[in-house]
């Protein structure tokens, strides 16, 4: 297994911290740098141990992993390409693929064989350094969006580091990437800060958040998202993510001539199939 001697994080909040922490207790690592647009984070970061110091850019760097908000990637790539080693690889954690791989393409040009697009499955609503945790990969998916020019041994390499750090790791196309997480990801956050969104504006909002409890609490834990994050995966993946909220609503127009003839017979199988499909799904069935 390929042990990078300087790593360095770009973007060193709960992802690129969790993986910094896990490649260290996996011992795959030596010396580690952040980098980042906050200061107090960055420090934070290196006094936690999660960073061993703090850079300005990633040169001399083996692996290189862009954990930052989607929209940052073009900038950040072409940060990247001015110093990048011939020998080192780029990954990164976003969320959305096919812009990712596009932003690299234009700012790596012949060297986008040294980027190897990944998205771990392991967000929390929590952000920063000061969320990161050496545990928060183990037993969770990291999906890889292989580019044709990747060579095997760079594949190889990003699927053990993941692997260390505790994934199961899953390989699929930008493309069906993008498709899949515009319904089972980007689609619920879309719907959790609306609702909020909605009840906040109300006349009588502070009623109703007094009396939400704790389903109104699990529905919408996402909401708690990181606001600049979700505004870059929407409005990158805006094409899948609006073919996934039409068909959300046309569920929703099919379920409201039911509630008003009082279909209690055809809600209670709707209920107890969409029960069926999760509980399903909870137990491991679609792995």
């Amino acid at each position: 297994m390929m042990r990078f001697e300087r790593v360095a994080v770009i973007g060193v909040g709960l992802i690129g911290g969790s993986f910094a922490l896990a490649l260290k207790s996996a011992k795959l690592c030596g010396h580690v740098v952040g980098i980042g647009r906050s200061a107090a984070n960055l420090q934070l970061a290196q006094e936690r141990g999660i960073i061993d110091s703090i850079a300005q850019d990633a040169a001399d760097a083996d692996l290189v992993l862009v954990a930052t908000p989607v929209a940052q990637y073009p900038q950040v790539l072409a940060s990247i390409a001015r110093r990048l080693k011939p020998a080192a690889i780029v990954t990164d954690a976003g969320s959305t693929k096919r812009d990712v791989v596009a932003a690299a393409r234009a700012a790596l040009g012949a060297r986008i064989s040294q980027f190897v697009p990944a998205h771990p499955i392991a967000g929390a609503e929590q952000s920063g350094a000061a969320a990161a945790s050496a545990d928060l990969f183990r037993g969770k998916r990291v999906v890889l969006a292989p580019l044709p020019e990747n060579p095997a041994a760079s594949l190889a390499a990003i699927e053990a580091a993941w692997t260390a750090c505790g994934a199961r790791v899953t390989r699929m196309s930008a493309e069906e990437h993008d498709a899949v997480f515009a319904a089972v990801s980007h689609l619920p956050h879309l719907l959790a800060y609306a609702l909020v969104h909605e009840f906040a504006g109300r006349v009588n909002s502070a009623q109703l958040f007094g009396y939400a409890a704790g389903g109104f609490r699990d529905f919408t834990r996402i909401a708690s998202s990181h606001p600049e994050m979700w505004r870059d995966i929407c409005v990158a993946n805006r094409e899948p993510l609006l073919a996934e909220l039409e068909r959300y609503a046309a569920k929703l127009r099919a379920l409201r001539p039911l509630l008003e003839r009082g279909d209690g017979a055809a809600l209670e199988q709707l209920f107890a199939e969409a029960r069926a499909a999760r509980e399903r799904w909870l137990n491991g069935k679609y792995e």
